[in-house]
């Protein structure tokens, strides 16, 4: 499959063990995921996860930025840059998102089979999924999934 891997991705294999119990759950599927399954996809990622995995402590968007040196970066193309309007202006996601909308843009434009990320206030997101695939697909392209590491470390019935 085509992943588009995107910031939280990073963030959460490299991120200090968190003392929330949820919090480190997540981390542990997302190191587990990084591990024992990426190598069977074809893995992505734009400029803009680089440039906001490199915020933060220096040593930590370090870690984040070699993680994912080497995956090819989607080019942000004027169909993205579109589409990133038109989300941002159907009122799915705040104003303070448009960095979220144009993951998904980048995702969409490119094709890509999955979009992964824990970012469940903007992106991953039960009450807003349908309405985005709607609006992706009035604008003619088709959304990729979008799903967290757990979901995706789930195996299909035999």
């Amino acid at each position: 499959m085509r992943i588009y891997i995107e910031t939280t991705i990073p963030s959460y294999v490299v991120a200090r063990p968190a003392r929330d119990l949820l919090q480190a759950a997540r981390q542990q599927l997302t190191r587990d995921w990084w591990e024992f399954r990426r190598a069977g996809h074809e893995l992505f990622t734009s400029q803009l996860v680089l440039d906001e995995i490199a915020f933060g402590e220096t040593e930590m968007a370090n870690r984040r930025l070699e993680l994912v040196a080497g995956i090819t970066l989607l080019e942000s193309t004027d169909k993205a840059g579109v589409l990133t309007r038109h989300i941002m202006n159907s009122g799915l996601l705040p104003a303070k998102a448009e960095g979220d909308g144009a993951h998904i843009a980048l995702a969409t434009v490119h094709q890509m089979d999955i979009l992964l990320t824990w970012n469940c206030r903007h992106i991953a997101n039960a009450f807003i999924l349908g309405r985005l695939r709607r609006l992706i697909e009035s604008r003619g392209h088709t959304a990729p999934t979008i799903c967290t590491p757990e979901e995706f470390l789930q195996q299909p019935y035999e």
